[in-house]
């Protein structure tokens, strides 16, 4: 497991007001990208504004790019912005979203 995914913690009930990651790489999130979307829609709705959460999603969900970016736009418009940080080497990526 990548450092990322050591510190990405469960989805928060509280609305978290720093930068954080969400750690979507359990084994009920392998191969179900609608459960991945959900709960990172959800992670990011949990992010304060000026603030970026870092979505940690399994590696056999494919890349966040083929499914999570359109459900972001989607979801947030302009509110949010994103970028794709990284494989980790455990073969889940990491992507950062900003929440304006």
């Amino acid at each position: 497991m990548s450092e990322h995914a050591h510190a990405a913690e469960e989805v928060p009930d509280e609305v978290h007001e720093n930068s954080w990651s969400a750690n979507l790489e359990h084994p009920e999130h392998a191969g179900d990208r609608e459960r991945v979307v959900a709960d990172a829609l959800d992670a990011v709705r949990k992010t304060a504004p000026g603030y970026h959460v870092n979505l940690v999603t399994h590696g056999e969900s494919g890349h966040p790019e083929d499914y999570l970016y359109d459900a972001l736009a989607d979801a947030f418009g302009d509110d949010v912005d994103w970028e794709y940080v990284e494989q980790c080497g455990c073969g889940g990526h990491v992507t950062r979203v900003h929440v304006s």
